[in-house]
């Protein structure tokens, strides 16, 4: 099964920059979006073009903010599906869906972000906690496949400059120890399980061509329950 993780940073942007070509090109079984920024009453109002695709999508109360949706081939057999996780202070957001399939269950979720000024850290926190306590109940049942965009670095390899973020959003002690927690829980970084010490980003800055000097952060992340990390291919 290929399953991919993309923070797309607006569907509607992504769509007009070759969305339904990149799906035709790699086949994920199932891929989850975050940050999708588009309502529910706004969604039906467009045609991506994603054919052969079960589309699941979970919009933010606030119009183009945050949101997430999940795009499930047509042969992939789904038992159930649930926006959110029964927190409204959450759910408002589009934050989370949770999809049961016959093995496992897979989590998608668009974590806060604490902002520059760690405004929303104490908001973050509180989400954590509460999703870290909804996954225990989902793993007394079965494996859990838990990705997304975290917003957060875990460790001083998963971002170019740790020394000069030390305390900044996305690399606070408090977000960092977070990440430990789902670990603990019996998660596995299934990037760090197959490749060791290997350094890769996953988002850069669009300031100062921070891209093309690969100044980047890692900061999305499949992370797996022990039980399928035989499982692991790539």
């Amino acid at each position: 099964m290929k399953i991919i993780s993309w923070n797309v940073n607006g569907i509607r942007a992504v769509a007009k920059k070759g969305l339904a070509d990149f799906l035709r090109q790699e086949q994920p079984d199932i891929i989850g979006l975050q940050e999708t920024k588009i309502s529910d009453a706004k969604k039906a109002e467009h045609d991506f073009d994603l054919a052969g695709y079960q589309e699941h999508f979970f919009g933010a109360q606030r119009p183009g903010y945050s949101g997430t949706a999940l795009l499930v081939k047509d042969k992939v057999k789904v038992l159930a599906l649930k926006n959110g996780f029964g927190l409204k202070k959450f759910d408002i957001e589009g934050r989370t869906q949770v999809l049961e399939l016959e093995k496992f269950y897979l989590v998608n979720v668009y974590f806060p972000n604490s902002n520059h000024e760690l405004s929303r850290l104490p908001y973050k926190i509180d989400f954590n906690s509460a999703l870290l306590k909804y996954l225990k109940k989902l793993v007394a049942k079965k494996p859990v496949v838990l990705m997304g965009d975290f917003n957060v670095a875990h460790e001083a390899i998963d971002l170019a400059r740790p020394k000069d973020n030390e305390g900044n959003a996305g690399f606070t002690p408090e977000e960092r120890e977070d990440f430990s927690k789902f670990l603990a829980s019996g998660l596995i970084d299934s990037y760090r399980f197959l490749n060791g010490q290997k350094i890769q980003y996953s988002w850069w800055s669009f300031r100062a061509t921070a891209r093309s000097r690969n100044i980047g952060w890692r900061i999305d992340y499949i992370t797996v329950s022990a039980k399928l990390k035989k499982h692991l291919k790539k």
